[in-house]
């Protein structure tokens, strides 16, 4: 311990402060003449932080320790699957359907949500596994940590940030529209209309910030209480969500199917791009791990129960809607209550409306909960300031974490059209999910020290032909009606990923729960992920392009330093730690030696 409490890592072990120390403790930001050592050091700084991979024990000890207090252990199978199904059903189901119904897909919006469905129940598996093995806080980014090294794991980490941002700030503007809904209103009618902005960003939203100061309080509060209050909302949420489907189906027209597929296949595939969406969330129910009992036995029922039960409710929703209404007269603000003053049943639309704001409030009080425990574990690493990583002692909960992230979810919710946030928020959370199942192959097949070279060659190998053809399916789906291209990079798919099935060991096995079908379901996901990509405009990847850019520029800037401070500090005391205990051995041997001269001298 250093001065005024001071821990290593520039964490305070009691209270908050603002000091330097607490955002840029490391020994490169002690000067200028240090930072401009630190800077002429890039490139090997660089190549160490790239080939270098975490362990599972690293992140599962070292890494909790930073944090000075341990997050409390409240959590059962029970918690986790509510908190799925709180998180991931909101506005993707009550506002993206009636937009991608009217404008991508029709009705055949329910094919979309099957497409996007399977895709996200493959990751659910690969999330599982890592979930049970490394049942941390850091959800993805300490997989990625582990298995892709620091550098990848914190492209990711940043993406992971912004997929959480984006994410709720979508969910609170829809909150406004279903709250204006429930009051009679048009959702500009709680706006403030800049006109002299772009319209994209100039319908402010007060009302979402205050949503998400009331969602801040609870987070910060506690887990266990935010988990109750989850779980009353969520039963009461999916009540709704029956009504909805009875009463709808009472009023099915079957001739608004008469035309189910409007857009063509390539508008299913388009919609599924964006309604994935609707599956963001569960990704933040493994970074509950962490405050979980038992993890191998809870992890798994609660992430594949609450994605199995919501992949149903979508669809079953999806086919409601569409049957209620043609698609071409749903409504892209609050579908399900305009659809129902459609047909005659006005009053439901105030039962809809109501239980579409319990469903949103449990989305961002899951996605609050989840982003600031990803960003305690990116701090862990000094990647961010670890200022970020300080966990309350009293509530045990990450608290600079919480109130941060949705301090930065609240400025972009004031501005952003929902447009813009779903399409930004989906390519973010593909290219995540893909890095999971990709990592998930490397954790399997290659352990170091084990693995022989000529298998490395051949994982590498295949993994690039499992990544080479699932690109080029993607690019040629976006860029050509014929099929040539298809019957080239589907048997080079198949090829790698049955190359590394039949012809690569496995290095290493699960010890407690394990993905089912490897290679091939990863290997399957990665490929569903990477078209999925192939779908969305091409101004959702320019805006991807430029965050991407700008955390490059933060990590060679910053993040690079601090990571590599930390690590070498890490290294260094874990080296004398061994050298210590080997020392004592040595001692303990002469001692022996010494006694057994001792007796035989008697």
């Amino acid at each position: 311990m250093g001065r005024d409490g001071e821990i290593d890592g520039g964490v305070r072990r009691r209270g908050c402060t603002f000091r330097r120390n607490d955002f840029f403790p490391e020994e490169s930001f002690k000067s200028w003449g240090n930072y401009a050592r630190a800077v002429l050091e890039t490139p090997w700084r660089l190549k160490d932080r790239v080939v270098t991979r975490s362990e599972d024990q690293t992140e599962l000890v070292e890494m909790k320790a930073r944090s000075n207090h341990e997050m409390k252990k409240t959590l059962n199978w029970w918690d986790l699957m509510w908190f799925g199904i709180g998180a991931v059903i909101g506005s993707g189901i009550f506002v993206l359907t009636g937009l991608e119904a009217r404008t991508a897909v029709g009705p055949a919006v329910v094919l979309s949500y099957v497409v996007s469905g399977v895709s996200a129940l493959f990751s659910v598996f690969c999330y599982t596994e890592f979930a049970v093995e490394i049942p941390v806080a850091g959800g993805s980014f300490a997989y990625l940590r582990v298995e892709l090294g620091d550098f990848v794991a914190y492209i990711a980490a940043g993406n992971i940030l912004l997929e959480y941002v984006i994410g709720g700030a979508a969910v609170a503007r829809s909150w406004t529209s279903y709250f204006a809904t429930l009051c009679g209103k048009h959702p500009d009618d709680f706006r403030i209309i800049a006109h002299n902005m772009n319209p994209n960003y100039g319908h402010l939203d007060p009302i979402a910030i205050g949503v998400l100061i009331a969602i801040t309080i609870l987070a910060v509060y506690s887990t266990k209480g935010s988990s109750i209050f989850n779980f009353i909302a969520t039963i009461f949420h999916l009540i709704v969500i029956v009504f909805i489907i009875i009463a709808g189906l009472t009023k099915a027209n079957t001739e608004n199917y008469a035309n189910f597929t409007p857009f063509g296949v390539r508008g299913v595939f388009k919609a599924s791009a964006v309604l994935f969406f609707a599956y963001v969330g569960f990704d933040a129910v493994s970074t509950m791990a962490e405050e979980t009992k038992n993890p191998a036995r809870d992890i798994p029922i609660g992430l594949v129960g609450s994605m199995v039960i919501t992949t149903l409710a979508y669809c079953l929703l999806a086919v409601t809607l569409c049957l209620m209404q043609n698609y071409t007269d749903i409504d892209k603000d609050a579908p399900y209550s305009v659809a129902f003053s459609a047909v005659g049943m006005d009053w439901a639309k105030y039962i809809v409306a109501f239980g579409a704001l319990k469903g949103m409030t449990t989305v961002l009080l899951v996605s609050a909960v989840g982003q600031a425990r990803y960003l305690t574990h990116i701090a862990r690493t000094h990647m961010m300031p670890p200022w970020f990583a300080h966990v309350d002692e009293r509530t045990g909960t990450p608290m600079n974490a919480t109130i941060s992230m949705l301090a930065a979810t609240a400025v972009i919710a004031f501005f952003t059209d929902l447009r813009i946030l779903s399409n930004l928020l989906s390519i973010s959370t593909l290219f995540i999910f893909m890095l999971v199942a990709l990592a998930l192959l490397v954790r399997r097949y290659y352990s170091s020290g084990l693995t022989t070279k000529e298998n490395q060659v051949k994982l590498i190998v295949c993994l690039m032909l499992i990544l080479g053809s699932s690109c080029a399916i993607s690019a040629y789906w976006a860029s050509s009606d014929g099929w040539v291209g298809y019957a080239v990079s589907v048997p080079l798919w198949i090829l790698g990923t049955g190359g590394l099935w039949l012809f690569v060991p496995q290095a290493k096995q699960p010890k407690l729960w394990g993905v089912p079908l490897v290679p091939w379901l990863p290997s399957l996901s990665i490929a569903i992920n990477i078209f999925l990509l192939g779908s969305i405009d091409k101004d959702s990847f320019i805006r991807f392009g430029v965050w991407t850019g700008f955390l490059l520029v933060y990590y060679v800037l910053l993040g690079l330093h601090a990571s590599y401070d930390t690590a070498k500090v890490f290294e260094s005391k874990k080296s004398s730690v061994d050298v210590d205990k080997q020392w004592n051995k040595v001692e303990e041997g002469a001692k022996g030696e010494v006694s057994l001269t001792a007796v035989s001298n008697d």
